[in-house]
């Protein structure tokens, strides 16, 4: 038997938490995430994106004014990539932020058509305490999104505040009394 199949059969189950995501002091300069989830863009995606936020640039909306671009294809609504990085990134550096501080420095190097998958990764440049609230830090990355043939897409920088250990608000959620689960031993 594997020593992980001894500490697992060893180990009585029970509620695992799930990820709740990094705190202020969890972030050190220099590290780099590579962050879990991409995502393939659609043309559904772009049209409702760029519809729903007024976007009037034919670019996005329009196949056949596209075509006749030096692109040659519908460009997915810059806006929309820098959103959908954005999101990619929350589950490693911002599932427990206070407050987006800015994004700067957004450049986009490469277009995205519709059908591009998209991924992301950042790197933590600083982080600081805040002076005017003390149980929150500042943490500035630059994070970038490329596409599937690894071309970056999109890079910025991007400031937020995120709580400090010890201060994060608690939120009490209801949970059904287990024993309605199966015991493990039904299904072996």
């Amino acid at each position: 038997m594997t020593e992980a199949a001894t500490q697992a059969t060893a180990r009585e189950g029970g509620v695992v938490e799930g990820w709740t995501g990094r705190l202020f002091e969890d972030f050190t300069p220099g590290d780099i995430y590579y962050h879990p989830f991409g995502k393939t863009v659609t043309e559904a995606d772009n049209q409702s994106f760029t519809l729903m936020t007024q976007n009037v640039a034919k670019t996005h909306v329009d196949r056949n004014f596209a075509k006749a671009t030096e692109f040659g294809l519908p460009l997915v609504n810059s806006t929309l990539t820098l959103a959908l990085v954005t999101g990619q990134s929350t589950i490693d550096l911002s599932m427990n932020v206070f407050a987006n501080m800015g994004w700067d420095e957004v450049r986009m190097p490469n277009p995205v058509y519709e059908g591009d998958t998209i991924y992301s990764r950042s790197k933590v440049l600083s982080v600081r305490e805040s002076k005017s609230r003390p149980n929150l830090g500042l943490v500035t990355v630059a994070t970038e999104g490329f596409n599937q043939d690894s071309k970056i897409v999109i890079s910025y920088r991007r400031t937020f505040m995120v709580y400090r250990q010890g201060h994060l608000p608690g939120v009490e959620s209801a949970r059904p009394d287990e024993s309605t689960l199966p015991s493990v031993g039904d299904f072996q």
